[in-house]
């Protein structure tokens, strides 16, 4: 297993596939270290130093592979931001981790090309696999640069922050190498693969699950700069032989395949796999019925580099468990409840090495090196599975009893017109009411769902307003922002609550 992360296109043969662009445009293995090579040199003339912060403003595409290896062959730290985030994110995220400089990936995405003028990128980095444009370097300190792979810092991620600020998380090369083999092994991938790279690369699921296991293994990579359904399926009958994604992937995937009266085609694709959201029974049963093979589930933290566990291809599971923690992982519950629910706690070669800039938080998530708290919910059967009940902090504590949000979320999803639903708790007075937010197929109305639900769950976890909205916020990878939804629906709760007789009853009270 390679060591430091530019290692990972090191061991390819010189012709053998490495990247494909949405434009059809190809890279082999030879070209990408070429790139690399180039691209570090150029950087390193620019004034990035080892130990700097290189922010990459970036979509899906050869390039930004290049600017990733050639960040780690300057022993510098590379800081992959989603070119769809405002300019205002991208300040906060440059000032606080202190970045050297700001490239680009502005050949690729339109975004990233306004904010390379917003940020004055006036120097531009020319590859044949498309321009990087990239700021003038910033007056910044670089941090030190250590020998040890599993202490020397490849990447910071920020991560979306879902019940707080943004936190820095600096992954090492050996928290991502071991990932990488750690991917590439659950997958089943050979060399001969051809992974489908639509997951956002500066999404850690896209980063380092995606990507660098793609690389361990010598296999290519098929870019899908943003998602669509047909881009992905064109993809698909073009020979892209696995598949990562997000659970909402799918949804759209199946609702274009029933709008178009299309049939799936993907006569080389050999693993589908969901992660970075909840999985409902619904959506996994209809998704295998169509792709005709499981729907792996798994669980992962940017924290963890990022994958814990996940269900296995050759051990299919009926159910939405995580399945067992993986190889060299240890998962343990602590403080269970009556029902074995407590938080998890990991013990991983994945575990960051910290916060940046921010010890107390990082003391508080890692009791010793090498073991998070992760914040989440879960419980642990007998033979090692795994299932996630929710955040620590989503706990909803209604009339004294303790209502997990996934639960109640998942029984809506049951609904056969329900697409989606998001359950997040709202404070009044002395007590927390459930809202629920739910995207529908077709015409349902709030009243004949909250009908529907009543003899679904037992009384405390019904909840007091359902609405039936367009869209969720979210970040670019589809994960919903559940601490938004009560700010971005605020008109929609206060015109509810100036109507009492649409509030539900509280069968506790």
């Amino acid at each position: 297993m390679a060591h430091w992360v530019h290692q990972l296109i090191e061991a390819a043969p010189d012709t053998a596939p490495a990247t494909m662009d949405d434009d059809s445009g190809c890279h082999n293995y030879g070209d990408l270290r070429r790139l690399t090579g180039e691209l570090a040199q150029a950087l390193g003339a620019h004034g990035v130093r080892a130990g700097d912060r290189v922010m990459l403003v970036c979509e899906n595409c050869t390039s930004y592979v290049a600017a990733v290896m050639a960040a780690s062959q300057l022993s510098a730290w590379i800081l992959p931001v989603n070119a769809r985030h405002t300019a205002s994110e991208l300040t906060a995220l440059r000032e606080h981790s202190g970045a050297r400089c700001m490239v680009f990936t502005a050949h690729a995405s339109c975004d990233a090309a306004a904010h390379a003028t917003t940020f004055a990128a006036d120097t531009t980095l020319p590859l044949d696999s498309g321009d990087l444009r990239v700021t003038p370097v910033f007056d910044t300190h670089a941090e030190s640069v250590e020998d040890d792979p599993t202490q020397r810092v490849a990447a910071m991620l920020y991560t979306t922050g879902t019940t707080s600020a943004p936190k820095g998380v600096m992954l090492t090369h050996a928290n991502l190498c071991w990932n990488a083999g750690i991917s590439a092994r659950l997958r089943h991938l050979t060399s001969d693969d051809q992974v489908l790279a639509v997951l956002p690369g500066s999404h850690i699921f896209g980063f380092c699950s995606t990507m660098f296991a793609a690389f361990h293994i010598g296999a290519s990579l098929r870019f899908v700069p943003r998602f669509s359904p047909e881009k992905v399926l064109g993809a698909l009958a073009d020979g892209a032989s696995a598949m990562p994604a997000v659970p909402q992937m799918y949804e759209r995937i199946l609702t274009h395949l029933h709008q178009t009266q299309t049939q799936l085609k993907a006569p080389r694709l050999h693993y589908i796999s969901a992660g970075g959201a909840p999985l409902d029974p619904d959506l996994k049963e209809r998704t295998e019925a169509i792709f005709g093979l499981p729907l792996n589930n798994g669980y992962g933290i940017t924290e963890c580099s990022p994958t814990i566990a996940a269900t296995r291809p050759e051990d299919p599971r009926n159910d939405v468990s995580v399945g067992p923690a993986l190889w060299d992982v240890t998962v343990t519950v602590d403080t269970a409840d009556g029902d074995g629910i407590g938080e998890l706690i990991v013990e991983s070669p994945g575990v960051m090495k910290g916060y940046y800039q921010d010890p107390k938080a990082s003391a508080a998530a890692l009791p010793q090196p090498g073991t998070f708290r992760t914040g989440d919910l879960g419980r642990v059967e007998s033979d090692g599975t795994i299932y996630i009940e929710g955040r620590v902090k989503e706990l909803i504590i209604r009339s004294g009893f303790n209502v997990y949000p996934p639960e109640v979320e998942a029984m809506l999803t049951r609904h056969p017109q329900v697409l989606q639903a998001a359950v997040v708790p709202n404070r009044v007075g002395s007590n927390e009411e459930i809202l629920a937010f739910v995207m529908v197929r077709d015409s349902l109305s709030e009243s004949e769902l909250a009908t529907w639900l009543r003899p679904q769950l037992v009384a405390y976890k019904q909840p007091q307003h359902i609405f039936i909205v367009d869209s969720f916020p979210a970040a670019p990878t589809g994960k919903v922002l559940k601490h938004k939804l009560v700010t971005h629906f605020a008109g929609l709760l206060a015109a509810r609550k100036a109507d009492p007789t649409l509030t539900q009853k509280d069968p506790t009270a």
